[in-house]
């Protein structure tokens, strides 16, 4: 054992099957449900994901919504194939790297192990604000693929933002978590905390109906669903952002919003036994996929996939891959950070997939609430180095670094969307589950279900304790080893939402441990 919980609960998330609809499957099953319901209601798989996009930005506010930035992989039933779209942060135009200068106190104090910035001013506070990509990236992939009306996808997170999202055991242990870093922004600290120090629905009883006051975000999305996407970078909705966010610090001006601009590639294809797996390419974790997949499956036979020798050849393969990427990327976030990001995967009737990864970056993002808008907002200026000379150094008008990983994947006779939350634990998670799929033929609840290792940075691997036995005792003569059990909080790996599809049944499920996520059909 390797903590104080029982070893002998057993948890399992049976996951859903459709034999005539899609399947959405995301972090908030309220989130997923607005989806399938868009799905029922004829709706393509883009259709579904701007609503669950806007939604969940509500059910979870603290992972994501549109002030962040994230990613996405797209399947086209009728073109054949896959497409990539990138909508990450960047920093601003007129952003001045002299306001932030080097402290000299050590490292930073969040996900990277930055050396560490005046006041934090790249961690928390409008100065760490990023010019934000949701909204810009959902828009684009709507235009060319959705077939409802955009107003009418907003309507589901308009009626969450308007009823307040329930501060239920979960999201009040969230909440606690970061409380003492919402305490300082007075916007955030109205929203999330009571007294200005104590998190909303700290009582812990199951009947309590405590409820954040989301209406400023509802009338923000009641807004954008009137006037369009272009709103947010054009007008109204970007003059209350940029206002805000100059108010508290920030750089972020009307000319970095109307200048942004997602964008369209082809995906990298990366060879898998007998399938093969659709990535993004450039500044997202999908280079890095593509090396340790490819170093990991020289190291044993398909028919080997469970052994202790093709779980060493994971762990070497992704620690090359991580050693690649944090010296040429300038990724060098901790592998002990938590994850802050949100994940969902869909497939409609007609085989259309989307696998779409959206952040703030940190939880809560930069702890700073915009008043005019009632949305959280991003800390994307974290993930550039502030000290100078280096691949990801801070800049003015530069693309971030993201740990995003949204997959399509083929196996023969199969194809699915995945995905994960969890920082760098993120890549290792798609390529374990996309591999138990290729490699040993499970479905998707088998899949995400069994246990993994991860390899995310450093030299320590950290197993899955269930592994215990002939695979743990090759993996530690081999390499430093922690052994650790899944639990709802917090996460040890990667939290996984995925889809798929055989023939034409549908089927999807999340993270077993993921208190509130689920797969839900649209039969």
């Amino acid at each position: 054992m390797s903590g104080s919980f029982s070893p002998s609960q057993t948890t399992r998330k049976p996951g859903v099957t459709a034999t005539s609809g899609g399947v959405v499957a995301a972090q908030h099953a309220l989130a997923a449900k607005a989806g399938a319901e868009v799905l029922k209601a004829g709706g393509d798989a883009l259709d579904a994901a701007v609503a669950v996009s806007f939604a969940i930005g509500v059910l979870e506010p603290w992972m994501s919504g549109p002030m962040g930035g994230g990613a996405m992989m797209i399947w086209r039933e009728d073109e054949g194939r896959a497409h990539a779209l990138n909508y990450g942060m960047r920093s601003s135009a007129a952003l001045d790297p002299a306001h932030y200068p080097l402290s000299g106190a050590g490292k930073a104090s969040d996900l990277f192990p930055w050396d560490a910035v005046v006041e934090d001013r790249n961690v928390i506070g409008g100065s760490s604000v990023a010019v934000p990509g949701t909204v810009a990236g959902i828009a684009a992939a709507h235009g060319r693929y959705g077939r409802m009306p955009w107003k009418d996808l907003l309507s589901p997170a308009i009626g969450f933002a308007k009823k307040g999202l329930h501060v239920d055991w979960y999201a009040a242990l969230v909440i606690a978590s970061s409380a003492r870093d919402l305490a300082q922004d007075p916007d955030a600290a109205a929203m999330f905390l009571e007294d200005g120090q104590w998190p909303k629905g700290s009582g812990w009883t199951a009947l309590s109906d405590i409820r954040l006051d989301q209406s400023r975000h509802a009338a923000t999305l009641e807004h954008l669903a009137q006037a369009g996407a272009e709103d947010f970078y054009k007008g109204d909705i970007a003059a209350m952002l940029s206002g805000d966010v100059t108010a508290k610090g920030g750089f972020l001006t009307m000319d970095d919003l109307a200048a942004y601009a997602p964008q369209w590639s082809d995906p990298l294809e990366i060879p898998y036994r007998d399938g093969r797996l659709f990535a993004l390419p450039g500044l997202t974790a999908g280079p890095t996929l593509s090396h340790a997949v490819t170093g990991w499956t020289k190291g044993y036979d398909a028919a080997e996939a469970a052994s202790p020798k093709a779980h060493l050849a994971r762990a070497s393969a992704l620690k090359a891959a991580y050693a690649a990427r944090l010296e040429g990327m300038g990724d060098h976030e901790s592998a002990k950070a938590p994850g802050c990001t949100t994940h969902f995967s869909i497939v409609d009737r007609h085989g259309n997939m989307v696998a779409m990864t959206q952040t703030l970056l940190s939880i809560f993002g930069s702890r700073v609430v915009s008043p005019s808008t009632g949305m959280l907002l991003n800390n994307g200026i974290m993930w550039f180095d502030p000290a100078p000379g280096g691949p990801n150094s801070l800049a003015p008008g530069k693309r971030c670094l993201m740990n995003v990983c949204p997959v399509i994947g083929e196996a023969p006779g199969k194809r699915f969307a995945l995905g994960a939350s969890g920082g760098r634990k993120i890549m290792p998670a798609v390529g374990q589950i996309s591999g138990h799929i290729i490699e040993q033929g499970m479905s998707m609840q088998e899949a995400i279900e069994a246990p993994r290792i991860d390899v995310s940075g450093g030299a320590q691997v950290v197993a899955d304790e269930r592994l215990e036995g002939p695979v743990t005792e090759a993996l530690a003569a081999a390499h430093p080893l922690a052994m650790v059990q899944r639990l709802p909080f917090p996460f040890a790996f990667a939290c996984p939402a995925g889809v798929l599809r055989e023939g034409t049944t549908n089927s999807g499920t999340t993270e077993t441990f993921s208190p509130w996520g689920d797969g839900i059909a649209a039969d």
